[in-house]
């Protein structure tokens, strides 16, 4: 109940050297009018990015979808920042694994494909490249293999005086 209370409670704050009603009404006035302006701008502005299925299709152009693992989710995420294309992101619990299904438009078809080429390439990349653990795991059997390698951890500490 308190949260409700402070979510809709406004701060008006007026300087003026004498407060009267006309000054507290004009005040008021003014805040309505800033309100008005602001909600007509939320409502010319169309959201992009990331965003709900909802918005995305209720924007009125064609969306597409691919399907992608959950570890590349981020990599996707900032080609499709970079390139500016509009995308939603929708889990598929149904199969053991969860699918996630990316829904995505772009109002230039060349940005579109510029993104996918990229992320892409990004994705063969990583697969190609080696994996460092088993890079450490390889030098360090190697390193325990060497003959004649005998560490002497017994140290003397003497005191000088």
């Amino acid at each position: 109940m308190q949260e409700e209370v402070e979510s809709r409670t406004v701060n008006l704050a007026i300087t003026t050297t004498k407060l009267t009603v006309r000054t507290v009404v004009s005040a008021a006035q003014m805040y309505l009018r800033h309100r008005k302006e602001v909600a007509a701008k939320k409502l010319d502005e169309k959201p992009t990015g990331k965003q709900t299925v909802k918005d995305l299709i209720g924007q009125n152009q064609g969306v597409s979808s691919i399907d992608i693992s959950k570890t590349d989710l981020r990599g996707f995420e900032g080609v499709a920042r970079k390139y500016g294309v509009d995308y939603a992101i929708r889990k598929d619990a149904s199969v053991h694994p969860p699918k996630y299904l990316v829904f995505f438009k772009a109002k230039d078809a060349d940005a579109l494909t510029a993104a996918f080429n990229e992320y892409s390439a990004k994705a063969l990349n990583r697969e190609k490249r080696p994996s460092v653990l088993k890079q450490l795991r390889t030098i360090a059997a190697r390193i325990a293999q060497l003959p004649g390698r005998v560490v002497n951890r017994d140290k003397k500490r003497e005191l000088d005086r």
